[in-house]
């Protein structure tokens, strides 16, 4: 039996970020930096334009000299806030009253915290004591997907669930003007700070994706390719030359497990633009099927584990017609990458 997920609800960080507020930012820090003109370049065609983080660019925690305690304590208490505000907004929308809710499934990765997001809303949102919870803290970027694989296990295991599903991240909290490889300049205008919310559940609450089956994979010695550091600084976040590749690596497993399942709608992780491309391409899809997952990069950036649900959301504006197949997939560090296939539910 498929599991239902309600439209995702997403909130961004209150701040507004040009692509060129950051690139000032970048040539008034670093004037006499050897590969400035490359940084320049490669930051205007990275796809974004705008991205929202939850503090002004120039607050001590983004690209001021904070140290790794006080990074880590705004992140948190800015993703939570954000988090809470997201699930209140989903819950309404669906009519789910809190003490309907019998599981909660978190991803959040930037800004350490013992408990983490699962418990803290909990005690926020009022959410019954026996409430499941999974809280998943390192997946990054493929853990929105990861979160509703982990949904669609728990309504498979105890019929009749509804299970909260929340990402957020601020990942303007890895902005580090210590950081001054071109890859961590180009992460620098990438990423953007959000959360979003759904519910998934055994019976449909309103149109969306339904899902059907998932897929999990971890690529071979890959560890390195992309990875997170902290030290007195603060969140640092790598990769290595291989990372590029990371993609085109995966992608047959990913074509393989879809088989004959040809989708005719896609929610792609907006990574980067070649990560869109590339994915898209692969499921033999065209640039305008991936559009609300570029439209997301543009407008919004990276959003991390949120960038699937914000994507999901953005395809309810133009839904597909009902039945029709679909897959997500998301990329995350490792390498790893998580998807699921579904069909449209109207």
């Amino acid at each position: 039996m498929p599991a239902f997920v309600s439209m995702p609800r997403t909130v961004l960080g209150a701040h507004k970020v040009t692509t060129e507020d950051i690139t000032d930012d970048i040539r008034n820090r670093h004037p006499d930096h050897p590969r400035l003109a490359v940084i320049l370049r490669v930051l205007a065609n990275c796809g974004v334009r705008t991205r929202y983080f939850t503090r002004p660019l120039d607050s001590p925690t983004v690209s001021g000299s904070a140290g790794v305690r006080e990074r880590a304590e705004a992140a948190f208490s800015d993703a939570l806030g954000m988090a809470e505000q997201a699930a209140l907004t989903a819950l309404d929308s669906t009519g789910v009253p809190l003490g309907d809710i019998d599981a909660i499934v978190t991803t959040h990765s930037t800004g350490w915290s013992v408990p983490n997001l699962d418990a803290h809303l909990v005690a926020r949102l009022g959410l019954r004591p026996t409430v499941r919870r999974v809280a998943l803290t390192t997946l990054a970027c493929a853990g929105g997907t990861q979160a509703l694989i982990r949904a669609t296990d728990l309504v498979a295991a105890h019929p009749g669930s509804k299970v909260l599903v929340v990402a957020s991240e601020t990942i303007s909290s890895v902005y580090n003007h210590n950081d001054t490889s071109i890859e961590s300049m180009i992460y620098k205008s990438l990423f953007g700070d959000s959360a979003a919310a759904t519910i998934v559940s055994g019976e449909p609450l309103a149109p969306g994706l339904a899902i059907d089956d998932s897929f999990e994979h971890v690529l071979p010695d890959s560890l390195d390719r992309y990875s997170g550091r902290i030290d007195t600084d603060g969140l640092h976040f790598e990769s290595t030359k291989r990372a590029l590749a990371a993609t085109d690596d995966v992608l047959p497993a990913l074509q393989d497990w879809v088989g004959t399942r040809a989708p005719a709608f896609v929610v792609i992780h907006p990574g980067s633009p070649r990560i869109i491309a590339g994915t898209a391409t692969a499921l033999g899809l065209t640039p305008q099927d991936a559009r609300h997952s570029t439209d997301t990069l543009s407008d919004e950036g990276n959003l991390g584990g949120v960038s699937v649900l914000r994507v999901l959301e953005r395809t309810h504006a133009t839904p597909p017609a009902a039945g029709t197949k679909g897959v997500a997939v998301a990329y995350g560090p490792g390498f790893t990458t998580a998807a699921l296939h579904g069909h449209w539910h109207a």
